[in-house]
């Protein structure tokens, strides 16, 4: 059984490298899920791969953290935490230093498979490490310390990326993190304490099942888009073996769930009322998070027209706002009731969503960095008190398995986010292309009112023309994005007044159970 060492027992010089070393390896694993992005262009080139081929980079990675995430709590109690935090980070490097040498795309999306088996034990164990190592009044504190590496990871990966292919290669994309995670490993050995492996045995009935079923719908979300949807043989297939698998794994459970271990995740978890409604809010955050991420990158490169590092430097500002919640939340839990901030933070998170509605094709710094600070400020009050609070009602047995379904969902709220907005993206700019094109006459005495350069009598000018009205129909498209993500947020407030907590309540020791 996996023992919890005393938090009184840890020094500070012992829990602060502690600290730096979870940390380190929480970074490196989030920072991984965004970072590859940017450097697509250069790595299709260098490897010879066609543009479906080079988007498996991607796919892969997601797809295996996905498959591996729901496994998490089993390994840490057949290994022990420490073995198998040791095991994931040099797991990760080495398959990071495969991908940064890789010669072809066949072997880049292998070592990137590998790379998401390692990670997906990352981020769920340095969090558990990190409660373990803080005595009980400071979790808040420690939660909001990592919180800190979850939330600015995805952030500071595109920028990041964009400055290491722009000025070194795309290779080094993967290759920065062997410093990274040698110093992590180092830190780890030193700082964190050995612990007695279970006898847990594992459900390979349901673990099999939920890598179909998981695997396959992690694929038809990735690819949906390129693929056209449901008229695509290969997403209908996808989404077949997805429903098969869920449904199956949920006859297995229920068969299981008087058994002496059960299935590999008890979905009977969702019938508490607490947990239930904070799964239902991290995939909020999840859809939020993550698709603003991927919306305002190519919104700023393409539209805006504004160079990769003034990308990066004007989103960073949302990394700030991102840590000043954190760190505020991180204080203010267990002195206030915890819906308060949550309640604020979803606020907050809708106004900066309304803020993005004002955007335009020529929209100013200002407007950008605001908006980042305002939706930084709200995710990072909403994170830590949901992450608190979903698990505080659940039998302590249970807390740990049930951060393999508090992560899936979140996981899932990511793809279903990104996934969504891409496709509503590409139909609005379609539909209003054909809209905006409609009104302008080919010949006219209306074409005194446009420029020169765009008259359509000409092909050249024609071409400048559709340019014109190809991006401000994509402009169109990324606000109704950002509306929909707000009225999103906005309905999903209320549920917050629905979460039980009481001012002074304290999660109990390992009461926030691990998430990824």
């Amino acid at each position: 059984m996996v023992t919890s060492p005393d938090p009184q027992d840890a020094g500070a010089g012992r829990r602060g490298l502690l600290v730096a070393s979870v940390m380190l390896a929480t970074l490196m694993q989030v920072i991984d899920t965004t970072i590859a992005n940017v450097a697509l262009p250069q790595m299709q080139g260098a490897l010879s791969a066609t543009q479906d081929q080079v988007a498996w980079v991607l796919t892969s990675y997601i797809v295996a953290a996905a498959i591996m995430t729901p496994v998490t709590g089993w390994l840490a109690g057949a290994l022990g935490r420490r073995r198998l935090l040791v095991l994931a980070v040099s797991g990760f490097t080495v398959a990071s230093v495969l991908c940064g040498i890789a010669t072809g795309i066949g072997e880049m999306v292998v070592f990137r498979v590998l790379q998401g088996l390692f990670g997906a034990s990352l981020v769920p164990i340095s969090q558990s490490l990190l409660l373990d190592a803080f005595p009980r009044e400071k979790h808040g504190q420690a939660m909001a310390l990592w919180g800190v590496g979850l939330m600015i990871g995805p952030i500071l990966g595109p920028p990041l990326g964009g400055w290491l292919t722009e000025d070194y290669s795309w290779r080094w994309v993967f290759l920065i993190n062997v410093p990274v995670g040698a110093l992590a490993l180092a830190g780890i050995l030193a700082s964190v304490r050995k612990d007695a492996p279970s006898e847990r045995p594992l459900d390979w009935t349901g673990l099999a099942l939920l890598a179909l079923g998981i695997g396959a719908l992690q694929l038809m979300l990735d690819r949906g888009q390129s693929q056209d949807w449901f008229s695509s043989l290969e997403i209908q297939l996808e989404a077949a073996i997805a429903f098969l698998g869920i449904y199956l794994y949920l006859l297995h459970w229920r068969s299981r769930s008087l058994a002496r271990h059960g299935a590999l995740l008890d979905l009977g978890m969702l019938r508490n009322g607490n947990f239930a409604v904070g799964c239902v809010l991290i995939f909020v955050v999840g859809v939020v998070l993550f698709a603003t991420i991927a919306l305002l990158p190519p919104y700023l490169s393409q539209l805006a027209h504004y160079p990769v590092w003034d990308i990066g430097v004007l989103l960073a500002p949302r990394g700030v706002g991102t840590m000043v919640g954190m760190m505020l939340v991180g204080r203010l839990i267990g002195r206030v009731d915890a819906r308060l901030p949550i309640g604020v933070g979803m606020l907050l998170t809708a106004w900066s969503l309304y803020l993005m509605t004002g955007l335009g094709v020529d929209v100013s710094p200002p407007l950008i960095v605001w908006s980042g600070v305002v939706q930084g400020l709200g995710l990072g009050l909403v994170f830590v008190p949901i992450a608190t609070v979903a698990y505080a009602t659940l039998p302590v047995h249970q807390r740990t398995e049930a951060a393999g379904l508090f992560s899936l969902v979140r996981n899932l709220g990511s793809s279903v986010g990104i996934s969504v907005v891409f496709s509503l993206l590409a139909r609005a700019t379609q539909a209003s292309h054909a809209e905006i094109a409609a009104r302008i006459p080919a010949y006219g005495a209306e074409l005194s009112l446009l420029p020169s350069a765009w008259i359509p009598a000409t092909v050249a000018g024609a071409q400048a023309l559709n340019a014109e009205v190809t991006r401000q129909a994509a402009a169109i498209g990324y606000v109704n994005d950002f509306h929909l993500m707000m009225l999103m947020t906005l309905l999903a407030t209320p549920l917050v007044m629905m979460l039980r907590s009481r001012p002074g309540q304290a999660p109990a020791p390992g009461a926030v159970a691990i998430d990824h």
